[in-house]
Formats: structure tokens, C-alpha cells, sequence
């Protein structure tokens, strides 16, 4: 069966994410941007004052909800995973280094989409008696249209989430976590599994304030230590950083003469690969973080919504920026491995995962090259996996949960610790497949909402401008 499927869902997610939601998402980017009168730029500073200023890193949260803060630091848990270190690294495996150039431009609009994607989140979510919050895609989707295709747009996002997040998204991500540390300390992947299903038991059952107090804690932490480690390459390697930035500008513009091939193809791959890594590393459109950003303890839906803003910016323009700096600089610049067009020898070589360890290796020596991407990549699965695993439970309970919210959290905390351990054990292309178009196919009603929502967002947008 996995045989006959796999070629088939390997295209439609080819088409899907090559066409329309590479289409769709950029159009909702340029639309809001458009429509906010560029919040992204008038607004930024007051984002940073809203993180850094008048909110304090270690507010305290009520029980079932969190400060702005934490809400952001599980928006970036969520956005800043292995995409950021993979996925960047196979954009310029198969773009060349001017596909970091259209990750940029991608995350430029991109930071609008978020701010419209928290903004609603705040404006739709539901805050019972008893201090729960109800908020998420699927509260803004019913928002938007009422009835029965309403009710289907959002069980469809809630099923898409369930699956690609809660529970095959965090398989992959056990099973990265695995692999690493496989490689770099030789620890048995069962014994990895055990050990991240304990501890992320002991999280899950603690709720909403455990998972923040940790977030908060983990995402500057983990920013800092591949900050740390992408800053000593680039000061090692700082006589090439003007020409690694002169070749993603260049590149962006001429990626013929490192790719090959005719200017059309050239130009269309560096482009197309990097919107869409740039798409799905930011998560903006694709309705993941704004079950985070509805949490927060916050009553302005603007303040959420510029705080969103820099989780778009940390995600792209330093962490992944950084990782890509490091790439090119040791590994495309005059004389290196990959400085002449591509050959297949070399493609067989390298790949977009031992791509980062061969940069950090050149360095760090290739020994702890491999440890320190291991330790990174360590936290960002992990980190994505509690973020991850707080969205499906908020679709779980939305969809199940009517009745007894409780029951509906226990079953599918067991499942989804379930997929954590079968994660660490096994390794399928099916399954990662399957991830992205449960991930892709979240993208559609999500988009569709912010769309039909514009009035509101706009309207909101507009009380600060003046």
C-alpha cells in the first residue's frame, strides 16, 4: 500500500505546495501588507517595545493562559525547528545561495500575514468563567462564515492540524532527535524515545502554565547557543561574509552561473525554493502559531499582533539567516566544495542535512561539528514538538472535547506520546510526506479566513496609525 501511495501524495504535495500555496500565501503577504499600510515596518519598533519593554520575560501567567512573552516563545518554539537548519540548507542545495534572498523577501510580507493571524486570534478567542481560553484558527474561520461551511472549514483545519502537528509532526521530530543523537553520542534511539516521552509526559500533564514556564525558558536558550556558535564561524570566516552576501544578491538575481541550466529554470528554482522553505520555516499563513498568540493575557489584539511580528523576524532574518551565512561562507565561496556549478558526485556527497554539520565541521572540527548541530537540533525538535503538541490538543478539544475536555486531552496526550516513541524507533518517507500535506492542506481554510477577515484586521491596524 505505502508503495502505490507514497509517489502519489509526493506529487499532489509537489503541486499543492509549488503552486497554490506558494500563490496563495505570498497573495495574503502582499494583500495585508498592502491593506495595513506596511504594519511590518510602521509598527516594528513597537513590537520590540511590547516584548522587551512593557512586558517583563518572567510575568506571571494565570493557570490557563500565558503572558504575552510566552506566547510568543511557543509561537517561536514552533517556528524556529529543524526547518530552520534543514531547510534552509536544502534551499541552497537546490536554489543556491540566492534563495536566501527570496526567504527574506517571503519573510518580509510574511511578517504582515502573522500580525492578521494573532490579531484575529485575540479578537475571536472565547474566555469562559473559569479563565479558559478557546481561540485558535478555528474560532476565526467560524468568525467568518457562519453555518454549515464554516463548521466543515474548521473541522477541516482541526483534523489537518490534529494530524500534522499532534501527532506525524511530532513523530518526525522524535525521530530527528533520534537520529542525532544516534550519530553524535552513539545513545540507542529506543532509549532516546523513552527518555523525551517521560519527559514530555511530565509537560503535557502539567498543562498550559508548565508548557510556557518551560518555552520561556528553552527558546532564548536554544537561540542564544546557535547564535553563539553561527557568531564564532562567521568570525572565523569574516573575509568571506561581503562575498557570501555579494552571492545571495547576486544569485538571486543570476542564479544560472552556480545552478546551470537555462535563466528561466535557474531563476524560477532559486526563487520557488526559497518561498516555499521561507513559507513553511516562518509558518505564517499555515494557521499554526495563532494558537499560541490567542492565549496570551492580553486585551488589545494589536499589541499580540506586532509581539507576532518578531517571531517571524528571530525566525528569518537572524536564526535562519545566520545558518545560511555559515553555509555559504565555508562551503561556496572562492576554492570550496561548492563554489563551481553543481555535480552529481557532489550532490551524492552532500546532502541538506550534513550540509550544516560539513559547514561547522570546517570550523569546529568535524567531530564537534556534529555534536553541536546535534545539541541544536536537539532543541528545536524538541521545543517544536510541546508547541506542536499544544495545537492539535486545542483542535482535539474543539472537535471531541464538548463534553468532557478532559477526556479528550487524555486520550490524545496518550496518542500523541504514542507517535513521540514510534517516532525514535522508525524512519519513513511516507510519513514525512503525509506530514507535509496534512501541513499543507492546514494552509487552505486558514487562508481563506484571513482573506474574508480583512475589514477587521484593517480596522484594527488603523486605530494605531494616527
Amino acid at each position: 500500500m505505502e508503495e502505490i501511495l507514497f509517489p502519489l501524495v509526493a506529487k499532489f504535495n509537489e503541486y499543492l505546495s509549488n503552486y497554490i500555496l506558494v500563490t496563495l500565501l505570498i497573495g495574503v503577504g502582499l494583500w495585508y501588507t498592502i491593506k495595513t499600510r506596511f504594519v511590518q515596518i510602521r509598527c516594528f519598533h513597537e513590537g520590540i517595545k511590547n516584548v522587551f519593554g512593557k512586558i517583563k520575560l518572567f510575568d506571571k501567567a494565570e493557570n490557563k493562559s500565558m503572558t504575552s512573552f510566552q506566547a510568543l516563545a511557543t509561537a517561536v518554539a514552533a517556528q524556529v525547528g529543524t526547518g530552520n537548519i534543514v531547510g534552509a540548507s536544502g534551499a541552497i542545495l537546490i536554489g543556491g545561495p540566492g534563495a536566501i534572498f527570496w526567504m527574506w523577501v517571503i519573510a518580509f510580507f510574511g511578517m504582515a500575514t502573522i500580525y492578521a493571524e494573532a490579531t484575529l486570534a485575540i479578537k475571536t478567542r472565547i474566555v469562559e468563567d473559569n479563565g479558559t481560553i478557546k481561540g485558535g484558527p478555528v474560532y476565526y474561520i467560524t468568525t467568518a462564515f457562519k453555518g454549515k461551511f464554516g463548521k466543515f472549514l474548521a473541522g477541516f483545519f482541526a483534523v489537518a492540524t490534529i494530524l500534522a502537528l499532534g501527532f506525524m509532526g511530532s513523530m518526525v521530530q522524535s525521530n530527528s532527535i533520534a537520529y542525532c543523537m544516534q550519530t553524535a553520542f552513539g545513545i540507542e534511539p529506543w532509549a532516546v524515545g523513552v527518555i523525551l516521552v517521560i519527559i514530555c509526559a511530565v509537560i503535557f500533564i502539567g498543562g498550559i502554565k508548565r508548557l510556557a514556564l518551560v518555552v520561556e525558558k528553552i527558546v532564548p536558550l536554544m537561540a542564544a547557543l546557535f547564535i553563539i556558535g553561527c557568531l564564532v564561524i562567521i568570525i572565523a570566516r569574516i573575509q568571506y561574509i561581503p562575498e557570501t552576501f555579494g552571492m545571495i544578491f547576486k544569485y538571486a538575481f543570476a542564479p544560472q552561473a552556480i545552478l546551470g541550466g537555462s535563466f528561466g529554470y535557474a531563476l524560477k528554482t532559486a526563487l520557488s525554493q526559497g518561498a516555499k522553505r521561507g513559507l513553511f520555516s516562518n509558518e505564517a499563513g499555515m494557521g499554526s502559531t495563532p494558537h499560541a498568540h490567542a492565549l496570551a493575557n492580553v486585551k488589545d489584539p494589536h499589541i499580540q499582533g506586532t509581539v507576532a511580528m518578531l517571531g517571524v523576524f528571530i525566525d528569518t532574518f537572524v536564526i535562519l539567516t545566520l545558518n545560511a551565512l555559515i553555509v555559504i561562507s565555508t562551503l561556496y565561496t572562492k576554492g570550496e566544495v561548492l563554489s563551481n556549478r553543481y555535480t552529481e558526485a557532489v550532490m551524492e556527497i552532500l546532502n541538506k542535512t550534513n550540509l550544516v554539520q560539513t559547514a561547522f565541521g570546517t570550523v569546529f572540527g568535524n567531530s564537534f561539528g556534529a555534536i553541536f548541530v546535534a545539541i541544536c537540533l536537539f532543541f528545536f525538535a524538541f521545543s517544536t514538538i510541546l508547541s506542536w503538541n499544544l495545537f492539535g490538543k486545542i483542535n482535539a478539544v474543539y472537535l471531541f472535547g464538548k463534553k468532557s475536555p478532559k477526556a479528550a486531552t487524555i486520550i490524545y496526550t496518550a496518542v500523541a506520546l504514542g507517535f513521540i516513541m514510534l517516532g525514535s524507533l522508525i524512519s519513513s518517507d511516507f510519513v514525512w510526506e503525509l506530514t507535509d500535506m496534512f501541513n499543507n492542506l492546514m494552509v487552505i481554510p486558514n487562508a481563506i479566513a484571513l482573506f474574508a477577515l480583512t475589514g477587521v484586521v484593517v480596522s484594527i491596524s488603523k486605530r494605531k496609525i494616527d
